[in-house]
């Protein structure tokens, strides 16, 4: 699924000197359907990690490797694609568009695949996942109608809606109350089960990483097995 071997990440100092060393030779094996947790201080370079994992971000030397594909040797055009049908993201801040419905929301990623023919089909997995998500009575309301754990499952579901492979989501309880945490740690749990999917989650939360199959810690550029 997913394979990183000798990844760094520098950030050049305005001065042009040698900058910020952010990630340091981070090799890291991904199999299809893991969970993973990586945690570790602020400022570790762990939302660096997850946006080069999802190619949103290069790095400065090594090679991400996502589903046989070298991430390096592709285009924007071709980075792009992937970032919009194989990989899944959620952030701590859910980004719908306040204008559009629940549903339309959860419609956005479809909208640049111009095959039309499985519209419909689209349309029911929108509809079948917000109802599994307990969310059927909110379909028409707007973002703004809705509390924030409600929000941030819309969200997860926009994310899934492409059926990607890899769902990759940076502190999604960060700005949620205790209750709610819970009910989206549980629902990105289920979701890696039922959906067949690769999970990386990026969190300070304790409970949440200890959901996962797998914790990493990220700390001084070096990404490890968090002992026992």
């Amino acid at each position: 699924m997913l394979e990183l071997v000798n990844v760094a990440k520098n950030y050049p100092s305005p001065g042009g000197t040698v900058g910020l060393c952010v990630l340091k030779d981070i090799t890291l094996k991904v199999r299809n359907g893991q969970s993973i947790a990586v945690v570790g201080p602020s400022g570790s370079g762990k939302s660096t990690l997850l946006n080069i994992i999802g190619a949103l971000d290069r790095p400065t030397a090594g090679r991400v490797v996502f589903d046989g594909k070298d991430l390096g040797k592709l285009t924007q055009i071709e980075l792009a694609r992937i970032r919009n049908r194989e990989i899944g993201f959620v952030f701590q801040l859910h980004h719908l568009l306040p204008q559009c419905t629940v549903l339309e929301n959860v419609l956005v990623p479809t909208i640049v695949d111009k095959k039309l023919v499985a519209r419909k089909e689209v349309q029911e997995r929108a509809v079948a996942l917000l109802h599994r998500l307990g969310l059927k009575d909110w379909l028409l309301h707007r973002p703004g109608e809705l509390s924030a754990g409600q929000r941030q499952r819309v969200a997860v579901v926009r994310a899934l809606i492409n059926r990607p492979g890899l769902l990759l989501a940076d502190e999604p309880t960060g700005s949620l109350d205790k209750d709610a945490s819970q009910n989206i740690a549980e629902l990105l749990v289920e979701l890696n089960r039922s959906e067949a999917v690769t999970l990386i989650v990026v969190t300070h939360s304790a409970k949440l990483a200890g959901c996962m199959g797998r914790v990493l810690e990220l700390s001084n550029g070096v990404l490890r097995d968090r002992q026992a």
